[in-house]
């Protein structure tokens, strides 16, 4: 039988319901039950695959090719469940299958409206997770009262009327402020937060308090008392130096506990040494190693979350802490004195995803210096492309190479990808297509060339990674590149489209197409981020 949690939050956004989301996950899997955990967006886009990095975040994309939420980042990374494309909706996702629906006739004429049409769609949702695991948690974004979620909450009010409270559950995640005039916790806007829920129907059945500190038992007595559920059931979401340490902190306080003691299960101890074991390395590390990561969308970390957390994976592999520095590849461009200052002391460059011509020149620069002194180069979908470039460049000898990416050019070393295969369907794109959702999107295979770097690190011949790209490497130019060291280790079984160059007259120089961040996990890291953080290390005792 499968048990219903739905994660809501109030006060203000950011509160971590991803990350409380999956810590619970993680917890419930150590007491050894199946979990799946999804996220329903209100935002009206279909999916987040054409917002800015700056506004939303990374985009997470799965193995069948959808675009989802950052948060589905988070879930992967706890549990090591796969996600899937019906993991997320959002509100334009919903009312497209409704408006589709609509034109077919599938109404039969009837009105279509927000209750029942709308509300139906997302318990459709909802329903089609039954029986997939032992419990599935849902996490609503937005807070309590913002207009676009209203839907929502009435849906998940509805769903769990149906199914009975004996099998949903209702966790909500609010903000006990700190006040240093008054010199106390304020638990007035998690009264107020819990009163909108009221509003809607819903009652809480556990609070997940945001604190900066401790909170004292009289406080959370408070809140229980004014919320109108049990005191241990408020539990303190205390600040935590490291993500990884969030499901041993919500142990500490209860939350699983009072989990399955709602659903009358078994509540003895979880296993938590692994957990146990990533906190060890995290905060006893052996050594440390400096990470420059020249991007485009450094003013928001978020933008690389997924990339952030591999590095971190790769540093718990190496039992060393990784110290990233976060540059703008456009200062690169303005100021060569600043590129120099910036990359001083640093043990490894990693250059990541991006979108169109702003700061490329930077990114070029960057692969370049990492080239000419041997510095540790990890470039990412567009890192490898400015890599490719920059060898075209600098090392055959082609000043005018560039990417179509950025217009017109007469030395198209970089072009849009105009047809591919998966699995037996050709898909083909052209500069008028529609931007969302028409990228080359999910997991591909690939075929690694013997004796190369990467066949060593992956410890086989063939892989299968999750890309999100447009444009390609222009293998018209391979020749050229390989008779001056820049090897194209890795390709598409059918040889057509480049996956890995690596530089066989470098230490560790390697750019690859698509998104290796998006399947490292702490217990389980990525081979390269492993490799490229062994090769940061090796140069940390050289400078």
């Amino acid at each position: 039988m499968t048990r219903f949690i739905f994660i809501t939050g109030g006060v203000v956004s950011s509160l971590g319901k991803g990350l409380a989301s999956a810590a619970l996950g993680a917890l419930l899997q150590a007491r050894g039950y199946s979990v799946r955990l999804c996220k329903m967006d209100p935002y009206l886009n279909i999916d987040p695959g054409t917002m800015s990095p700056f506004q939303h975040g990374e985009v997470y994309v799965t193995d069948d090719g959808a675009e989802t939420d950052l948060d589905l980042g988070h879930y992967e990374r706890f549990t090591g469940r796969p996600a899937v494309a019906s993991d997320n909706i959002t509100t334009g996702r919903i009312y497209m299958n409704v408006l589709q629906r609509e034109r077919r006739g599938h109404y039969l004429g009837a009105t279509i409206q927000v209750i029942p049409h709308i509300t139906d769609e997302i318990q459709d949702f909802i329903r089609e997770k039954d029986g997939t695991a032992d419990f599935v948690l849902i996490e609503i974004g937005g807070t309590v009262g913002d207009i676009e979620g209203q839907p929502f909450l009435e849906a998940i009010r509805q769903f769990g009327n149906q199914i009975g409270h004996s099998r949903a559950l209702y966790i909500h995640a609010t903000l006990l402020p700190y006040i240093p005039a008054a010199g106390e916790l304020k638990t007035k806007p998690t009264q107020h937060s819990v009163k909108e829920m009221l509003s809607v129907g819903i009652q809480p059945n556990m609070l997940l308090c945001r604190a900066d500190r401790e909170i004292p038992k009289e406080e959370r007595r408070k809140i229980a008392l004014f919320c109108n559920i049990a005191p241990e059931n408020v539990i303190p979401a205390l600040d935590v130096k490291n993500i990884y340490e969030v499901p041993l902190s919500y142990h500490a306080q209860g939350l699983d506990t009072q989990v399955v003691r709602y659903f009358g299960l078994d509540d003895s101890e979880p296993d938590l040494s692994r957990w146990s074991e990533i906190i060890r390395r995290v905060q006893h590390p052996e050594g440390s190693v400096k990470i420059a990561v020249v991007g485009k969308y450094t003013d928001l970390a978020d933008s690389y979350k997924s990339l952030n957390e591999a590095l971190v994976h790769g540093g718990i592999a190496n039992n060393v802490a990784v110290d990233l520095r976060f540059i703008e590849s456009e200062v690169f461009e303005q100021d060569q004195s600043a590129m120099m200052s910036g990359l001083t002391g640093i043990h490894g460059i990693l250059v990541p995803g991006g979108f169109g011509a702003r700061g490329t020149e930077g990114k070029i620069k960057a692969a370049q210096y990492a080239r000419e002194n041997g510095i540790p180069y990890f470039g990412i979908c567009f890192g490898m492309q400015m890599a490719v470039i920059e060898a075209t460049r600098n090392m055959v000898g082609i000043a005018k190479a560039s990417s179509t990416e950025f217009g017109p050019c007469d030395e198209p070393v970089v072009g849009l990808m105009t047809e591919w295969v998966k699995g037996n369907e050709k898909h083909q794109r052209n500069q008028e297509t529609d931007l969302g959702g028409t990228m080359r999107l999910g997991a591909y295979p690939a075929v690694l060339k013997k004796g190369s770097l990467v066949e060593k690190i992956y410890g086989k011949s063939s892989i299968y990674e999750r890309h999100r790209h447009r444009y390609e490497v222009n293998m018209a130019y391979r020749d050229r590149l390989e008779a001056c060291g820049l090897a194209f280790s890795g390709t598409s079984p059918d040889g057509e489209l480049p996956e890995i160059v690596e530089n066989v007259n470098h230490p560790w120089f390697i750019g690859v197409q698509y998104h290796p961040e998006l399947k490292s996990r702490p217990f389980d890291p990525h081979p390269l981020f492993v490799s490229f953080i062994e090769a940061a290390v090796k140069q940390a005792r050289l400078v």
